[in-house]
C-alpha cells in the first residue's frame, strides 16, 4: 500500500494516525540531536571530508541553509549540555525554536528552572516569560521616514517603529564600513514586531503609510491636553482605549447605559442585551466543543450563530444563539444542511 496515501483511512484512524507520527517526529528530533552531538564531539566530520560540523550537516541532511545547521547544531550541543533540554524535546513538550530562543539564558544553575518554565509554551509565550525573568530596557521612541527605492514609484512610507537593532531595542554602532548595507537594509520596511522587553512591558514596531503618518500626527494634537508631551505610546494606548470602547459596543452591544430593546421586523435581527448576554457567557471566544471536550480558543472572526437554525425556527434568545468562530460557525451550517448547500449559497452570494 502507498505509505502517502491517505484517502482510505477512516476520520478516527487519520487523526490516530496524525497523532502517531507527531509523537513519533518529537522523539526523531531528540534522537537525531544526540546523534549530531555525538559526530561533533568525535569530530567525525573530518574523516568524512567535511571542514566543519555545519558543512556535514548542511550536505549530509540536505539542509537549505548553514542558519538552519547552526540551529540543530546549536541545540545538540545545548542537549547535550543540559539534558533536561532532551527529555522535553522528546516529550514533546518543547520545540527547537524553543530551544534557541532559551540558548542565551541558560545557565548550570537555572537550566532545570528555565526549560521547566518553557515547557508547552508557544514562542510568543516563551518570550514573555524571560521577559519577565531577564527584563530590558524600554526601546526609545522613533518616528522615521522609509526612504523608497530609486527604481520604485510606490509613495514614501514612515516606520513609527522600535529600532531594528539589537535584542534589548537601542541602536547598535556599526563600523564605516557597513553603512551601504545600513543604507541598503532601510530601503525596504522592517516587519512588523511585537517584543516582550519586561514585566508588563512590550516594544512595538509597524510601519504606516503617510495617511497613518498624518494621522497620528493630527491625533497627537488632538490630545494635546490628554498627553501634552506627546509621547508615543501615551498617545497609542488612547487611541486604542477609544477604538476598543467604539469596537466592544458595534461587535457586542457593550455599553455602560444599555436602553430598552427597539425590536425589529427582521428575523435575523439579535437584540442588543442579547448580543452583550451572549458575548459575556462566552467569554468572548468560539464557544465549540470537540466531542473529546476541547474548546475552541479562536477570538478573532467572531460571529453570532443560532444554536436551532433561523431556518428550522430558533430564535435569537441567550439559551439558543451563541459565539462561533467563522469557522466553526461554517462546520455548524454544513453539518445542519450539509456541505453541497452552503457552496451552492457561498456560489450564489458571491454571484458564481
Amino acid at each position: 500500500m502507498d505509505p502517502l496515501a491517505t484517502s482510505h483511512l477512516s476520520n478516527f484512524d487519520l487523526l490516530r494516525d496524525f497523532d502517531a507520527r507527531v509523537a513519533r517526529n518529537h522523539t526523531e528530533l531528540a534522537t537525531l540531536l544526540t546523534r549530531i552531538a555525538e559526530i561533533d564531539e568525535r569530530r567525525l566530520y573530518l574523516e568524512e571530508g567535511y571542514p566543519s560540523m555545519k558543512a556535514f550537516l548542511v550536505q549530509r541532511m540536505r539542509l537549505p541553509t548553514e542558519n538552519a545547521a547552526y540551529k540543530r547544531l546549536t541545540a545538540a550541543r545545548l542537549a547535550r549540555k543540559y539534558p533536561g533540554i532532551l527529555v522535553a524535546l522528546y516529550d514533546g513538550r518543547l520545540h527547537l525554536r524553543g530551544v534557541l530562543t532559551l540558548a542565551p539564558h541558560l545557565t548550570p544553575a537555572n537550566a532545570d528552572e528555565l526549560v521547566a518554565a518553557a515547557l508547552d509554551k508557544t514562542c510568543f509565550e516563551l518570550e514573555v516569560m524571560l521577559a519577565q525573568r531577564f527584563p530590558r530596557p524600554d526601546m526609545p521612541e522613533r518616528l522615521d521616514a522609509i526612504a523608497a527605492p530609486l527604481n520604485s514609484l510606490a509613495p514614501g512610507r514612515v516606520d513609527t517603529t522600535i529600532p531594528n537593532g539589537p535584542a534589548h531595542g537601542h541602536a547598535e554602532s556599526r563600523p564605516a564600513e557597513a553603512a551601504g548595507q545600513l543604507v541598503s537594509e532601510r530601503l525596504e520596511a522592517p516587519p512588523a514586531k511585537l517584543v516582550p522587553l519586561a514585566p508588563q512591558r512590550f516594544g512595538f514596531q509597524f510601519t504606516g503609510d503617510q495617511e497613518t503618518h498624518d494621522a497620528y500626527e493630527h491625533v497627537r494634537d488632538l490630545l494635546s491636553h490628554e498627553v501634552p508631551t506627546g509621547e508615543m505610546s501615551l498617545v497609542f494606548k488612547s487611541v486604542l482605549k477609544l477604538a476598543e470602547a467604539q469596537l466592544m459596543k458595534r461587535k457586542f452591544a457593550v455599553t455602560e447605559r444599555p436602553g430598552p430593546s427597539r425590536g425589529s421586523a427582521d428575523p435575523r435581527h439579535i437584540p442588543a442585551a442579547v448580543r452583550r448576554a451572549v458575548a459575556e457567557r462566552d467569554r468572548e471566544r468560539c464557544s465549540f466543543v470537540s466531542d473529546a471536550g476541547k474548546r475552541c480558543q479562536e477570538r478573532r472572526f467572531l460571529e453570532y450563530d443560532h444554536e436551532i437554525p433561523l431556518a428550522c425556527g430558533g430564535e435569537a434568545t441567550v439559551e439558543n444563539i451563541r459565539l462561533r468562530c467563522r469557522a466553526h460557525n461554517l462546520y455548524a451550517a454544513e453539518r445542519a444542511f450539509g456541505a453541497e448547500f452552503m457552496d451552492r449559497k457561498r456560489q450564489e452570494a458571491g454571484g458564481g
